[in-house]
């Protein structure tokens, strides 16, 4: 045999030295040892788990956590914060409103004209660009500076 490794012991060794990505993630399946077939295998009688003890039993293992009876460190700490499940308002640009051909706002003409989705009925108009043209807004939140945009370009908030 010559010194030169076979192209199969080449890809095999490739495999191995693969870095860890989302389509070899896993855990490595190995063959499993037949343990209990007597004291000449090295895992015979007590099969490799020591006389007695919790490690020893059947089903035996620790919970996730489990600092041997210390209070462990997810319950020593303290519960910290709250996320809200109330959902947010969308926000409408004064940029959004001055691309509507409407002069009256409502929800229903945000809808239709795709600035807003028809699932989440709350809106709420921002000062975020300018405003060029006289619009009313019908049942709409809006911001102080947003509100005040408005009325400075001529319209008004209902």
């Amino acid at each position: 045999m010559s010194n030169q490794m076979s192209s199969d012991s080449k890809k095999e060794m490739s495999d191995d030295n693969k870095s860890l990505r989302l389509n070899n993630f896993g855990v490595r399946t190995a063959n499993r040892k037949r343990v209990g077939r007597g004291n000449a295998s090295g895992v015979g009688k007590t099969c490799g788990r020591g006389q007695k003890g919790q490690k020893s039993r059947s089903g035996s293992g620790k919970r996730i956590g489990f600092e041997g009876g210390q209070m462990p460190l997810q319950r020593r700490l303290p519960k910290l914060g709250f996320r809200s499940h109330k959902p947010r308002a969308q926000e409408v640009r004064l940029d959004d409103l001055n691309r509507m051909d409407a002069t009256e706002i409502d929800f229903d003409a945000l809808v239709k004209h795709g600035v807003v989705s028809e699932k989440n009925r709350r809106v709420k108009v921002v000062r975020t660009g300018k405003l060029e043209k006289a619009v009313t807004l019908k049942g709409i939140a809006t911001t102080a500076g947003a509100s005040e945009a408005i009325k400075s370009a001529g319209g008004k908030v209902e």
